[in-house]
């Protein structure tokens, strides 16, 4: 049977077409529900002036033994896919039941870089990858060979590309393949500020107001589960479920009991993603080393990677040219948002349907003991 419009409206009212709309509705769903938020307010301003604050709510005890972190936003611009799956959970009454049977508390991180989340961009202000920020800056950071080959003909300072762009990358693709070529460009690399999947030099804004978050959540718990929700690799709608953690056998054990053999791991190189550095899950040990800890990466596929990677291009082009007309510049924009926001009914509701599922999966696996 068909669902009627009302229903489809019904079932996808959850998602925004802004950053400014989706806190709205998740603060007023945290509301309604009864739960209390704390907002960490970001030193910048918003798109259309508004305020910017990683946004974080919790449901149940502060003394809970086991607490799921489900968060959105890491990449900016993916915010407005995790947002939705937020607001849809807030007033689940269901999923809390079941969390609260199980001894379970619930921390809801909404907008880990609200900047990016409502600029529309996937990096922070400081125009860092979030996900590849999370180093003991210390000591020397990773080099990226591969990157450096082709940085020239990647971020450009024209836009769009020249047939002579094309073809360097084409021909990292003859020597490499097309997955060295995606190790290359998104594997993380910390020679470019002004370049695509930048570490950055120090920790962001964004790196320490998580810490704060989890060294006031997370370290009472004696077990930590993560779902991160991400957007933009992978088949159109189809949630991967890819191990957020270290190469630790017992943690991606877990993983796979917790959310089924289909986990794919990146250092076992069946997942989508390329072997990435800096990633967040570091600070989970580092900020709750008490607590043994199972996570993973919810990555919604929209569209093919070479459109996503053509978009993010574009409006790294545009940052570093800001002096470009509005027209070309809102389509630069649009077209970022499009690669990694299928804003249609069907891939609203496969993304509710599976990540639903994925956190009710998350509460039986913290309660397993």
């Amino acid at each position: 049977m068909m669902s009627s419009p009302s229903e489809n409206q019904s079932s996808t009212a959850a998602f925004s077409q802004s950053y400014a709309e989706a806190r709205e509705k998740f603060l007023a769903a945290a509301h309604a529900a009864g739960i209390e938020v704390r907002s960490y307010v970001h030193p910048l301003r918003g798109r259309d002036g508004e305020t910017l604050a990683m946004d974080v709510a919790r449901f149940g005890s502060d003394d809970a033994k086991s607490v799921l972190l489900l968060s959105s936003g890491t990449h900016g611009v993916e915010g407005f896919c995790g947002s939705g799956v937020q607001v849809a959970l807030l007033p689940d009454r269901a999923f809390h039941a079941a969390a609260e049977a199980a001894g379970v508390a619930v921390l809801y991180i909404h907008a880990l870089n609200p900047y990016g989340f409502s600029w529309w961009r996937r990096t922070t202000h400081e125009n860092v990858d979030l996900n590849r920020n999370f180093h003991d800056f210390s000591q020397p950071l990773p080099i990226n060979p591969g990157y450096d080959e082709i940085a020239h003909a990647l971020v450009l300072p024209h836009w769009p590309p020249k047939p002579e762009d094309e073809a360097v990358l084409q021909a990292y693709v003859a020597r490499h393949g097309h997955k060295g070529l995606q190790q290359a460009v998104t594997g993380g690399q910390y020679k470019y500020p002004q370049g695509l999947y930048y570490g950055g030099t120090s920790p962001t804004w964004s790196n320490q107001t998580l810490r704060r978050v989890l060294q006031q959540h997370g370290r009472r718990c004696d077990r930590v589960g993560w779902i991160d929700v991400h957007s933009g690799l992978g088949p159109n709608g189809v949630g991967e479920r890819i191990f957020f953690g270290p190469e630790d056998a017992g943690a991606v054990a877990r993983a796979r009991a917790w959310w089924g053999p289909q986990v794919t791991a990146i250092h076992e190189g069946g997942a989508s993603a390329a072997r990435l550095e800096g990633l967040m899950y570091k600070c989970a040990y580092e900020e709750c080393p008490q607590a043994e800890y199972t996570g993973i990466v919810l990555e919604f596929g929209t569209v093919p990677w070479d459109e996503t990677t053509q978009a993010m291009r574009g409006e790294q082009w545009l940052e570093n040219h800001p002096e470009m007309a509005a027209p070309q510049a809102q389509a630069i924009k649009q077209r970022l948002r499009d690669a990694f926001y299928t804003d249609t009914v069907a891939w609203k509701q496969a993304i509710l349907a599976q990540a639903t599922g994925a956190s009710v999966q998350a509460v039986q696996g913290l309660a397993c003991r």
